[in-house]
């Protein structure tokens, strides 16, 4: 599946909740699932990693949608196979 069928598929399940809900409260969703995210990371507990990273892309996917961008579109223009800030592959960025 690519970035934009899954982000089809949320469309299709929770686009009508997502609107209603607005853009500000479902971010509010998405940083609660990346705070969740973090706390299993800490744990470290494949099944629970596992359900929190689908979680956070699926509320990006969710805000994505609500505010008309293409994800994949997106996501490929910026990376195009290369960091967009040193322009190599892999980055050669110093830390």
């Amino acid at each position: 599946m690519h970035i934009k069928e899954f982000q089809e598929m949320m469309r299709h399940l929770y686009f009508h909740r997502d609107s209603e809900r607005g853009v500000e409260k479902t971010f509010e969703w998405l940083v609660e699932e990346v705070a969740e995210l973090g706390e299993a990371l800490k744990i470290g507990e494949r099944k629970a990693l596992e359900n929190e990273f689908a979680d956070v892309i699926a509320w990006l996917a969710s805000l994505a949608n609500i505010t008309n961008v293409d994800l994949e579109k997106a996501a490929l223009d910026k990376y195009d196979d290369k960091c967009p800030k040193c322009k190599h592959s892999p980055c050669q960025c110093p830390f």
